[in-house]
């Protein structure tokens, strides 16, 4: 029997058994005759009450209060109470936690990423979040047509719900370098001039009878004015012709 109780193996098994009947005894004897023992109180009511103000109201009454999480809830002011645990009016024994969670204020939500969407694909990331589609820049980008490159707010910053984003979004690459010039209400004779000053050239002609501007008036043109065009290439014209002139390539009005 000596050996045996000579082995380590046993002798720890042991004094583990020996400590664990001590706690047992400590446990039955002084803690929980302790805990029994303490009063008991009614808890108060600290929910829409500043986070100060809860706590020394807690502390009066002779618990500990705990921040909990941080709630974002418009019904309640930025710093206020929201939630109590235990409740308002419940019975427990004095110096008993009481775990408060505080008023973020509005509701907050991160921004999505919307790089690289579609204006209708963003709008969705939005809306699923409660934020808005804002202002819509368009701009000359080497990115591929009609994709946001740009965002106003960068993705995860904390917002309000409800805020709007705006975006800008690409228009393509132009790929010439002139700038066509506006010949709406020119003379032909002045659209051929304006044309080679900008190393342009007049394209196809489409007559069209006119009863009201003279003949030879300019009334449209492709491409329209302000879009990019390369050196030499060719504008078509719409212009008028006498009512009475009939000609080829005539459209009549």
């Amino acid at each position: 029997m000596k050996k045996y109780l000579a082995k380590p193996l046993v002798r720890k098994i042991l004094l583990y058994l020996a400590g664990i009947i001590i706690l047992l005894i400590v446990l039955d004897n002084i803690i929980l005759p302790w805990y029994v023992s303490k009063s008991e109180a009614v808890v108060p009511n600290v929910v829409g009450l500043k986070e100060e103000e809860a706590i020394g109201i807690l502390e009066n009454a002779d618990f500990e209060p705990v921040i909990g999480d941080t709630t974002y809830d418009e019904r309640f002011s930025k710093g206020s109470i929201i939630l109590q645990k235990p409740k308002a009016g419940e019975v427990v024994k004095e110096g008993r936690n009481i775990y408060i969670f505080i008023s973020g204020g509005e509701p907050i939500v991160r921004v999505p990423i919307l790089k690289g969407k579609s204006i209708s694909d963003a709008k969705f990331s939005l809306e699923r979040l409660g934020l808005k589609l804002g202002n819509i820049e368009e701009v000359e980008s080497s990115n591929p047509k009609d994709m946001i490159f740009d965002q106003q707010f960068a993705e995860g910053t904390p917002v309000k719900k409800g805020e709007s984003v705006g975006v800008s979004v690409s228009t393509g690459v132009e790929t010439g370098e002139i700038t066509v010039p506006d010949l709406i209400g020119k003379s032909l004779t002045e659209a051929e001039k304006i044309l080679a000053d900008s190393t342009l050239k007049v394209g196809k002609i489409n007559y069209q009878r006119s009863f009201s501007l003279l003949p030879n008036t300019i009334l449209d043109q492709y491409p329209s004015k302000g879009n990019k065009v390369n050196s030499g290439d060719a504008i078509d014209l719409f212009v008028t012709k006498s009512a009475d002139e009939p000609a080829e390539n005539e459209i009549i009005e």
